[in-house]
């Protein structure tokens, strides 16, 4: 059975730092590309970062840019989020998703193309 499980969400202070992890079971997550999407109340999911599978291509948003850093590990089928510089508009639900091999380039943002879902970790930054 395919299953992502995301954890390392919390409440954190405006400029702390969260990790966040994605574990893969029932596949193997090497094989696959990995997408971290956010989704605050009343707003649409967007695209945060992805990491493709064969050629470690990696994509942020412009809004985490230089602050979020995505890496894997593929030997424990895990693909984590490093938040640093947290801000009060990054307070969301976090989801990380797959899809085969590759972000697919200027469309990895795009919810629609990736399969398998997490259920979600909520990361709430408030003073």
């Amino acid at each position: 059975q395919v299953q992502l499980v995301e954890s390392g969400g919390g409440l954190v202070q405006p400029g702390g730092s969260l990790r966040l992890s994605c574990a893969a079971s029932g596949f193997t997550l090497k094989n696959y590309a990995i997408g971290w999407f956010r989704q605050a109340p009343g707003k649409e999911r967007e695209g945060v970062s992805c990491i493709s599978s064969s050629d470690g291509i990696i994509y942020y948003a412009d809004s985490v840019k230089g602050r979020f850093t995505i890496s894997r590990d593929n030997a424990k089928n895990t693909v984590y989020l490093q938040m640093n510089s947290l801000k009060p508009e990054d307070t969301a639900v976090y989801y990380c998703a797959t899809r085969p091999f590759s972000c697919s380039g200027s469309l990895y943002n795009n919810p629609g193309i990736f399969g398998s879902w997490g259920q979600g970790t909520q990361v709430t930054v408030s003073s």
